[in-house]
């Protein structure tokens, strides 16, 4: 993982230092996502800066409000106080009563909102203080009030340390509020300059993702326009090379054709002597049993005319030497058939036709039948696609490759061919022949294909011939053949073919 890791970061190292618009737009790209990356997260931080200040100013506010309010109450009970004390009217009570209950949890909250400033919450305090000490004034004449003692209660109102308490408290109140005036300017004023900051930032960040994306447009405006050109050349070469390999086609096919008819007269020539050859040889071997015979009567009649070194030559030397002469001719035979053969499918017409290769496979299976019997094994045959292509090249192929399975079976287990296809995309079809033979080992797996080689012991009959002639067919009929195999676990040949035939030249077969 780590060198797959460090071959990539090279790679991308030397595609960094290669001169190319993709780099320049690459590297512009990434300049702007970096660019928006760091905008966006100012942005963020100044948007969570301008909450803050304005959650502050917001909190200045309510303290003002609270303050306030705490001055409006502690006036609304003296008030009714007062209008109580020379009026006598118990309606004048429900103001001062109201103040009395709501006066308490607004002087808690003024204390409570000015935690964040000990300076502020000092000055609350004394203000809660005070204005408590305002109304238990209030109440101790409220309280002689309501006991008839109305002049006891205004000598309390004439004393004059209510009105002290309210003077106390309302510069205790100016002075909070003076305060957090000034807090409320210096937060108002922090919480525009962070938002105009935010704005030139966004301005400035557009700016340059404007300029960016111009360069990337320019830069790739400048770029298609070069490969327009390109295009444009190499149509233009593209047409001279088309008729250039059209000729260049016609060549090989013509010399193909020419080395096809070359090898199947020089295949036919050596026939005529190779077939002379086997005569004589036969013509040899009757003479040799001719003169063995007469010298077997000359040794019955008179034995000492017979010399033993011309017995062993007439019958050993003589018929060992025939043997080898009829074993090489034989081999010689099958080679030029072999060639000849070969030579005769490169000229063969191609005939589609639609075929049913699930029977087809079946039909070869049954043929080596008795082969499978003797060696213990099994050959299954799936339900195969259906393909447009020449009977005789198909059943060829599968027929090379189905007898060569059965041939090269391990013969320590049951033996188990099987052959597969599926259809894919583009208007394919694939075949799989596997068995679990002997398998051919990694360096053979080209050479098999070649003519005369062969992979492995060599103790099966064969010239090398088979699988060199399957190949050269599947790429008549435009296909192709790979192998996978391992020494001693099997092989699967898997073979690709068009639907439709297609010619090894790539037309499809009209």
């Amino acid at each position: 993982m780590e060198s797959r890791t460090s071959r990539r970061w090279a790679a991308f190292r030397q595609f960094l230092r290669t001169r190319s618009p993709y780099r320049t737009v690459l590297l512009l790209a990434t300049a702007a996502t970096l660019l928006l990356l760091v905008v966006n997260l100012t942005t963020f931080f100044m948007i969570q800066r301008i909450a803050d200040d304005n959650a502050q100013v917001d909190h200045t506010q309510e303290v003002r409000t609270t303050a306030r309010e705490v001055l409006a109450w502690v006036l609304d009970a003296e008030t009714s106080q007062r209008s109580f004390l020379l009026t006598g009217r118990a309606d004048y009570l429900t103001n001062y009563e109201r103040a009395a209950e709501i006066l308490p949890d607004r002087l808690n909250a003024l204390v409570g909102l000015t935690l964040d400033n000990p300076e502020q919450n000092a000055r609350a305090e004394t203000i809660r203080d005070l204005a408590e000490d305002r109304v238990a004034v209030l109440e101790t004449a409220m309280d002689m009030a309501r006991a008839g003692r109305n002049a006891d209660a205004l000598a309390v109102v004439r004393r004059g340390q209510g009105s002290e308490l309210m003077v106390q408290l309302r510069d205790e109140i100016s002075v909070l509020d003076t305060q957090e005036r000034n807090l409320l300017r210096r937060r108002t004023d922090q919480s525009e300059d962070t938002s105009r900051s935010t704005v030139y930032i966004n301005a400035a960040a557009g700016l340059l993702m404007l300029i960016l994306a111009t360069m990337s447009f320019v830069i790739l405006r400048r770029f298609i326009g070069e490969l327009a050109e390109a295009r444009d050349e190499v149509a233009a070469a593209n047409a001279s090379l088309e008729q250039k390999v059209k000729e260049r086609t016609g060549a090989l096919s013509r010399a193909n054709e020419e080395i096809q008819r070359f090898a199947y007269i020089v295949s036919h020539d050596l026939r005529a002597p190779l077939v002379n050859v086997m005569g004589y040889t036969s013509e040899l071997e009757q003479a040799g049993k001719t003169i063995d015979l007469q010298m077997a009567k000359v040794e019955t009649a008179q034995p000492d005319l017979v010399e033993q070194d011309a017995l062993v030559a007439v019958r050993e030397d003589v018929p060992e030497a025939i043997g080898f002469i009829r074993a090489s001719t034989e081999k010689m035979d099958r080679l030029i058939n072999a060639i000849l053969k070969l030579s005769r499918e490169g000229r063969k017409t191609l005939t589609p036709e639609v075929l049913d290769m699930s029977a087809l496979c079946q039909r070869i299976a049954d043929s080596v039948q008795h082969q499978t019997s003797e060696a213990d094994a099994e050959i299954q045959v799936a339900d195969l696609p259906t393909i447009e292509s020449d009977r005789l090249a198909i059943e060829q192929i599968f027929g090379n490759l189905i007898d060569n399975a059965v041939k090269y079976l391990d013969r320590d287990r049951p033996g188990l061919i099987t052959v597969g296809g599926r259809e894919t995309a583009g208007g394919w079809v694939e075949y799989e022949v596997t068995d679990n033979g002997r398998g051919i080992s990694d360096r053979d797996h080209e050479r098999i294909f070649e003519l005369f080689r062969r992979s492995g012991r060599q103790d099966r009959p064969g010239e090398g011939l088979g699988l060199a002639f399957v190949r050269n067919s599947v790429r008549r009929l435009g296909g192709t053949i790979d192998i996978e195999s391992e020494l001693g676990k099997g092989s699967t040949f898997r073979l690709k073919f068009s639907k439709r035939l297609v010619l090894a030249s790539g037309e499809e077969f009209q």
